[in-house]
């Protein structure tokens, strides 16, 4: 989550054996998002190595598969080298997590070793030269209905603004990736939705009617795809251009007529400077409109506690840039993904790899990092129950904070797919939980529970005049 945020490596340092394989969650957030982390893990002595001692892990064994690379330092002369090494392929290309694994030994040797200086990241490709731009403007221009896919690698506020003056000044609508809503500021008139589980279905026919599609920074994952189907790996009848850092995800899993390895900043920028067209597409300020209208929730009746309307209440006392939203997974975030209008980047936090208990946490790195907007984390209850030990860490540093915990008693999402494919068969998906107010109490937090939609309101009011809620 501090990786998100700040663009720079978020740094963790654990024990090994349970330690390690405890934070391996993390490690796979932060390579399915695309984001910095080192995380370095002590280790055994190296005398004892390969003997299955107390807590011994082959750990660069075992992160090899989740991280950009995963290694072990052996000599102390070297840390220098490997820590710098690790920062730079951190935040590289496509960025991601590095593991670090450092003998217990190893750390107690006294050598003589010179410090590094800061690694800065590399661009294989530096800037869009002339001959790309030109076949790039050349083949919007001649489409009927271009759609941009964007947000993930190196994406960040200035991106989101140049990105968002090219697509309004051409008329070209704008669909976030999978759980990259603030890509650009909803606010923008060419901001189309999100893609991922639950969209609107008229996005989604907007996506296979699209005669262009320019992805920049997102991978085209299967959230994002609906399976590889919305867009499928082949595009039969659409022309794919698509922009990332890493030449290693272009034509990875999709066919691309046009691959362009660049920084997405820098490849913003040069949209941004392009010369408007005299007519702009009308696709944009359609779109925005669908969205508008499918992001506006509708009173549903008979519903004790509408979620929905829950949403709006907030969005009539937090404005779009007010917020960073922090959600773990569950179907609960599909109200907030739906209804919340996202402001610029940074106004999410939210795992790509859909990871459980992700919210809480983030919100404590979003509080710390960002202490002029209000954190809010969004969990369901069996979400909380993963790191909702988290709230002792927001007390003891001050964190100023909101949890919204929706408490339905079950694995929802879980639960959801057993009643659909296995009916007969529900199992391990219902939940006995405590009272989560009196526990938040415990960690010295206000707290309060609300039944019904009228009580929200009123409670995320006397919330908001609380330090810890």
């Amino acid at each position: 989550a501090d990786g998100t945020i700040t663009g720079k490596p978020g740094v963790c340092f654990v024990t090994r054996g349970p330690g390690a394989t405890n934070a391996s969650i993390g490690v796979h957030v932060a390579m399915q998002d695309s984001q910095p982390m080192l995380l370095f893990i002590g280790d055994v002595d190296r005398s004892m190595r390969d003997r299955e001692g107390f807590q011994e892990v082959d750990l660069p064994a075992m992160f090899a598969p989740l991280a950009k690379w995963a290694t072990r330092i052996e000599d102390a002369r070297r840390i220098p080298e490997y820590v710098a090494r690790a920062w730079n392929v951190a935040i590289s290309g496509r960025p991601g997590p590095v593991v670090i694994a450092l003998p217990e030994d190893m750390l107690l040797d006294e050598v003589e070793a010179a410090d590094r200086p800061v690694s800065t990241s590399y661009l294989l490709m530096p800037d869009v030269n002339e001959e790309a731009a030109q076949q790039i403007i050349e083949r919007i221009h001649t489409a009927k209905r271009p759609m941009a896919i964007v947000g993930g690698a190196g994406w960040d506020v200035s991106t989101g603004l140049h990105f968002a003056t090219f697509a309004e000044r051409w008329g070209i609508p704008v669909a976030g990736a999978f759980r990259r809503q603030d890509a650009i500021a909803n606010t923008s008139p060419a901001w189309a939705g999100n893609l991922g589980y639950g969209p609107n279905p008229k996005l989604t026919q907007r996506i296979r009617d699209a005669d262009l599609l320019l992805v920049v920074g997102a991978r085209l994952g299967e959230a994002t795809t609906d399976g590889y189907t919305l867009v499928t790996p082949d595009h039969p009848g659409q022309t794919l251009i698509h922009v990332h850092p890493d030449p290693e995800e272009l034509n990875r899993v999709y066919h691309v007529d046009m691959a362009v390895c660049c920084d997405v900043g820098i490849f913003a920028d040069m949209l941004s400077s392009l010369k408007p067209l005299d007519t702009p597409f009308a696709g944009a300020a359609e779109a925005h409109a669908d969205w508008l209208d499918w992001s506006t929730p509708k009173p549903r009746e008979g519903v004790t506690l509408d979620l929905g309307q829950c949403v709006a209440a907030m969005r009539e006392r937090l404005g779009p840039d007010d917020a960073v939203i922090c959600n773990g997974a569950g179907n609960f975030s599909g109200w907030w993904h739906r209804y919340w209008r996202y402001g610029a980047q940074p106004s999410q936090l939210a795992p790509t790899s859909g990871a459980m208990g992700y919210g809480t946490p983030a919100a404590v790195a979003a509080a710390l990092r960002c202490p002029d907007k209000l954190a809010v984390a969004l969990a369901g209850d069996g979400d909380f129950m993963m790191n909702g030990q988290e709230l002792a860490t927001a007390i003891q540093h001050d964190a100023n904070m909101l949890v919204l915990i929706i408490d339905n008693g079950a694995y929802g999402t879980i639960r959801m797919h057993q009643e659909r494919e296995f009916p007969a068969r529900l199992s391990g998906t219902m939940l006995h939980n405590p009272d989560f107010a009196a526990l938040a109490r415990a960690y010295g937090c206000w707290a309060e529970t609300v039944e019904q939609t009228a009580e929200f309101a009123p409670a995320l009011d006397r919330a908001r005049c609380k330090p810890t809620a």
